[in-house]
């Protein structure tokens, strides 16, 4: 189960997990990190006391997790929930985890330690624009305000001197196994409630969970607020500029999961049921 931050992946998955005997995997880049709940949205505790969660708050902040190794742990998950009778229940917005996940990632050529150490070496600015002279379609299908995946992006098409798009789409598999859905909402709801997310996460004090936080982060509104504490902007512009960037965000969420998955789209309301009785 996939969607937009701001669908209500979290509850839907949950009223789930009760009806069919379901344990939860979190299918997160931000939530698989402990240290920062409100800012990543961790699901509540009266939703983590309705039903088992794996993978949610499971690496330390100064970890490292991507696709190929969330593809790995969440397979371990599967097993070990399917081995006590239990049905795994896949939820979260990062789509390169579940596409990873449910159709395994691309054989990529062995990492070159030179190119990497060069790479590694470029200014997240000097990096974007390197990648735009090898593969000038590159930066609009990632997040180019994260240097880590601008990085590993460059290193993809320097690597394999084919764009990005073409490593991409070689999966190992069609997909097969695995059924999904897409939580979808019309716009301006998801907009509404990013809002009302955003101003909830203030008035849970995120500023203090930020400014506690012992490493630097790329979860969304972590820079932004971090700038607030600096002092380089009021309290307003980092909202404002906290609710631009989740926006973005879902709205990059939104186009990849209609590019992506193959999955029905399900628009539920408050009484949607998922399991008929």
């Amino acid at each position: 189960m996939t969607g937009p931050t701001g669908v209500g992946k979290s509850a839907f998955a949950v009223k789930l997990a009760e009806r069919i005997g379901g344990e939860i995997i979190g299918a997160d880049a931000f939530q698989i990190f402990s240290g920062l709940p409100i800012l990543t949205a961790h699901p509540g505790a009266d939703l983590m006391a309705r039903a088992p969660h794996h993978l949610v708050g499971t690496i330390a902040p100064s970890g490292h997790c991507d696709a190929a190794r969330y593809a790995e742990m969440a397979r371990d998950c599967i097993r070990d929930i399917a081995s006590r009778g239990k049905i795994p229940v896949i939820v979260g917005g990062t789509g390169l985890y579940i596409k990873a996940l449910t159709h395994g990632l691309a054989d990529l050529p062995p990492t070159d330690p030179q190119l990497r150490i060069e790479i590694s070496g470029l200014g997240a600015s000097a990096a974007l624009d390197r990648l735009r002279e090898a593969d000038p379609n590159a930066p609009a299908q990632i997040d180019a305000r994260n240097p880590a995946r601008v990085r590993r992006a460059l290193e993809i098409v320097l690597s394999t001197g084919k764009p990005l798009a073409a490593s991409r789409s070689g999966w190992k598999s069609d997909g097969g196994g695995y059924r999904g859905i897409v939580l979808e909402i019309e716009p301006v709801e998801l907009r509404r409630r990013i809002e009302k997310n955003v101003d909830a996460l203030f008035e849970r004090g995120v500023v203090d969970e930020v400014a506690r936080f012992p490493a630097e982060s790329l979860a969304i509104g972590f820079r932004e607020i971090r700038a607030f504490i600096a002092g380089t902007v009021s309290g307003d512009d980092c909202r404002s500029a906290v609710f631009r960037a989740t926006w973005h965000y879902a709205k990059r969420q939104r186009t990849w999961c209609r590019h992506q998955f193959a999955f029905p789209t399900i628009r539920p309301g408050d009484d949607w049921n998922p399991v008929p009785s």
